[in-house]
């Protein structure tokens, strides 16, 4: 084989994991309850490489004659978000989950952390980017204290206007909370969550930037590498690796740019790795449950295979 070529459609999911309970999803089944929402789904291409035939998933036949193999596959690692999918796939298995806080981060980190930039900070609990910033935007613009909040992924995040804290310092203190957050204080991502525009009209930027973890082991895309070979990154997935093994990579700020960038890649027939990830499906639509948008996410997706 020359060249293999993966593309991930973040958080698209078909059903859920035995686990489920732990982590209060009993009942998860992206493709199928956005299915129902719609009264059936049209994706006449995903259909006809097998969609239908891995689960039942009204709108979408099961074919006779798939174009492509089909299935779906139990994730080993313990844990769910981000870093720990992408690094399985890369043949990198946590045993236990990177950390989550779901009170929010300690006072002992908080402390560190604005003793380090010299600055307060505002935040530091569970919440939405966008609804965080709706609510907090004009304090931050008022007083210049960068916004901390996290999910229930493995994340500490930092949200900042363009205008109050330049994008460079901006990505100053997430190196700095990258340096920190390793060992007890362990996260798997720190993100830079830039915004633009007024107290009424707040809208993230695509500078978005993650800094996260090493991982843990040696990944597929090292090996690649080693071989001579091109590891090339479409989207967040270099990020995810902190850079390690890559050789060329492209951030994209919508799905569509991350599938011109990927044609772009095939169509310099380079032998090696293409990994790209569309992370609309999870940032835009999947945290804000807009099931609507997210099915015409799919149908453009669709629409772009021939």
């Amino acid at each position: 084989m020359k060249r293999a070529i993966l593309v991930v459609l973040d958080s698209v999911g078909i059903g859920e994991m035995p686990d489920a309970a732990d982590y209060g999803d009993v009942g998860s089944n992206t493709l199928g309850n956005i299915a129902k929402k719609v009264q059936g789904m049209d994706l006449p291409n995903l259909e006809a490489l097998g969609l239908g035939n891995i689960a039942p998933l009204e709108g979408v036949k099961a074919v006779d004659a798939p174009k492509g193999a089909f299935g779906k596959s139990a994730e080993l690692s313990i844990g769910k978000d981000t870093v720990t999918g992408h690094w399985e796939m890369s043949g990198v298995i946590l045993e236990k989950p990177l950390n989550t806080y779901p009170e929010g981060f300690s006072k002992e980190i908080m402390d560190a952390f604005e003793a380090k930039i010299g600055r307060k900070t505002l935040g530091n609990e569970v919440a939405s980017g966008t609804e965080i910033i709706e609510r907090l935007g004009a304090e931050h613009v008022k007083t210049g204290f960068p916004i901390i909040y996290t999910s229930a992924d493995s994340v500490f995040q930092i949200a900042a206007h363009e205008e109050v804290i330049p994008l460079e310092e901006l990505y100053r203190y997430c190196e700095i909370a990258r340096e920190m957050l390793v060992g007890d204080w362990q996260v798997g991502r720190v993100i830079a969550r830039p915004f633009i525009g007024d107290v009424d009209d707040f809208q993230r930027t695509s500078n978005r930037k993650d800094y996260a973890l090493n991982p843990f082991n040696k990944t597929i895309l090292e090996y690649v590498k080693e071989a001579g070979q091109n590891v090339m990154c479409v989207g967040k997935i270099s990020d995810v690796f902190n850079n390690i093994g890559v050789t060329h990579t492209i951030h994209t700020s919508h799905n569509m740019e991350g599938v011109d960038e990927t044609l772009r890649f095939m169509d310099q027939k380079l032998p090696g790795l293409l990994w790209t990830n569309l992370v609309d499906f999870d940032s835009k639509f999947g945290h804000r449950n807009d099931w609507q948008g997210y099915y015409n996410a799919l149908k453009d997706f669709d629409n772009r295979l021939p």
